[in-house]
């Protein structure tokens, strides 16, 4: 559509997929098993996608769960299937991070577990953290406004790109 601005087309937005899948490779060289939780919805598709490029690129051991939670008041955060945390890599997966607020929430099912690591992963990544969650891995860095949105838009299971609003 003429009136999207997208920041990221469905071909940025697979090198920049493949680019994380790299970076989780390379800073978890020894693991063996990595669980990805998708914050639903788009943030699933996400980590869907990430698990798809991870089988390609390593014989790695990936278990895919799905975090459900409303945005705008984010206290009761449930997971798709109860599996055991710990001592096991987790990366918490969302479409934008802006103010972090989303991410902090999500570690929520993780807490009472004792995990080897926890790490996130964003498509798009904003400038406006108001919540102490750095993002271990992103797609592309973007400076906005408080005014501008940013949406990633996804077909299925594909990420079809990403537009500011």
């Amino acid at each position: 559509m003429a009136d999207k601005k997208y920041i990221i087309d469905q071909s940025l937005a697979q090198k920049k997929l493949r680019r994380m899948a790299l970076e989780i490779l390379e800073q978890n060289p020894d693991e063996k098993y990595l669980i990805l939780a998708g914050i639903r919805e788009s943030g699933s598709v996400v980590a869907r996608c990430m698990e798809r490029l991870l089988r390609e690129l390593s014989k790695i051991e990936i278990e895919t769960i799905s975090i459900s939670l409303d945005k705008k008041a984010p206290m009761e955060v449930k997971v798709s299937k109860e599996i055991d945390f710990n001592d096991k890599v987790i990366i918490v997966v969302d479409d934008v991070a802006n103010s972090g607020r989303t991410l902090l929430y999500a570690l929520k099912p993780f807490l009472n577990a004792r995990p080897r690591k926890i790490q996130t992963l964003v498509l798009v990544g904003r400038s406006h953290n108001s919540f102490p969650v750095n993002t271990d891995y992103v797609g592309l860095s973007i400076a906005t406004t408080l005014q501008e949105h940013i949406y990633v838009e996804e077909d299925g299971e594909e990420i079809i790109g990403a537009y500011l609003q």
